[in-house]
């Protein structure tokens, strides 16, 4: 598989951003500042069993990360809820136990790698897949106080693991979108947080909602799972897979001028199938195995977005704790053992720069 030659843009070569809308700052004026930001490489970790963090093959798949560049680690941990208006959040035997969190962490950081804990809340009761989190939501403000004031006990005790084990970031949420319509209450849990987390701070924003919340001034970064469909030909080129991030480029580049924060895709990922281009985020069930094809995506992605100054990293869906899961039959997200594999880690050991962010800070 060819793959082109890598140009690391100089530190000293700044993007300008433009100015943001006078509507919005309209007696401020601008001044470009130059922040170094590591350029995050990372992937997401993950397990549905209380146990498997703190195993012996996880340990060696984190080595095996490591060896592939990976410099951070998404760390996945999910607690349930039985259907979308539900308002107690629970633990289950999926749910990794706080002996294996803390074990995982404390491994990743001793190979160097930095951490990312990213919890996310799945539905017990799916309604035939009708709903997922993105749908949690209720009809009354009694009900949103319950449910907020369950998840804020949630995302209190991960800040305060985060602080206890020096995790990098906290991830606040990922993909609640209904939920985001209130603000005043998130932006109550991230004051919460700041409390006793001083990490940074994202949220994981679904592809499709990003620019419908709000709170993103009180954050370090915007987060995006970034399944973007790409393009619906049917035997698409690695050209049409360009095109197709070409215009979400752009779309994301001129508003992420006017919200002045970097950007993390929290999440991408495609699975070993024939439907990755144009709908990555739905899990490979049927069919044959296409590796190549989810090869050619991750090839795009790089071609197209890892040079830009405004992304300061990216984090693959997924990474399983088993060394052997994958394989040129596979069809799930995984790029373990299959061509994606060898694209990762051209792509993250030839890149050994940081990222010059250009900033906008308002000099009143």
């Amino acid at each position: 598989m060819g793959f082109r030659q890598l140009k690391i843009k100089s530190l000293s070569v700044i993007v300008s951003m433009a100015i943001i809308s006078s509507l919005l700052l309209p007696t401020a004026s601008l001044h470009s500042q130059a922040i170094l930001l590591p350029l995050q490489k990372g992937m997401c970790y993950v397990t549905w069993d209380k146990d498997r963090f703190a195993s012996e093959y996880s340990d060696a798949s984190l080595e095996k990360l490591a060896s592939l560049g990976v410099e951070y680690l998404s760390i996945c941990t999910t607690h349930y809820q039985e259907k979308y208006n539900s308002t107690k959040i629970k633990r289950t035997d999926k749910t990794p136990s706080k002996i294996s969190l803390t074990h995982v962490i404390k491994r990743a950081h001793k190979l160097g790698m930095k951490i990312m804990l990213k919890p996310h809340i799945d539905l017990i009761d799916k309604y035939d897949g009708t709903y997922w989190r993105a749908d949690i939501g209720f009809a009354s403000e009694k009900e949103w106080e319950k449910w907020f004031s369950e998840y804020q006990k949630l995302i209190l005790h991960y800040a305060n693991m985060s602080k206890r084990l020096k995790v990098e970031l906290l991830c606040i949420g990922t993909e609640l979108s209904f939920t985001t319509q209130k603000d005043p209450e998130w932006r109550k849990l991230i004051a919460e947080v700041r409390k006793v987390y001083s990490g940074e701070l994202v949220y994981a924003a679904n592809w499709d909602n990003f620019k419908n919340i709000r709170f993103w001034d009180e954050l370090d970064y915007i987060g995006i799972d970034a399944y973007f469909p790409l393009t619906y030909a049917p035997s698409p080129s690695k050209e049409d897979l360009k095109k197709g991030w070409e215009k979400w480029k752009d779309d994301i580049e001129q508003w992420q001028k006017r919200v002045n924060k970097p950007v993390i895709f929290t999440e991408i990922g495609y699975p070993s199938t024939s439907h990755a281009p144009y709908t990555p985020w739905k899990s490979g069930t049927d069919g044959n195995a296409n590796p190549d094809l989810q090869a050619q995506c991750y090839e795009a992605f790089f071609d197209t977005m890892w040079e830009e100054p405004w992304l300061a990293g990216v984090y693959w869906w997924k990474w399983d704790t088993n060394t052997s899961a994958g394989g040129k039959h596979n069809r799930q997200f995984t790029p373990q053992n299959k061509p994606a594999q060898d694209v990762l880690e051209t792509y993250y050991k030839g890149c050994d720069r940081d990222i010059a962010y250009a900033a906008q800070e308002n000099l009143q």
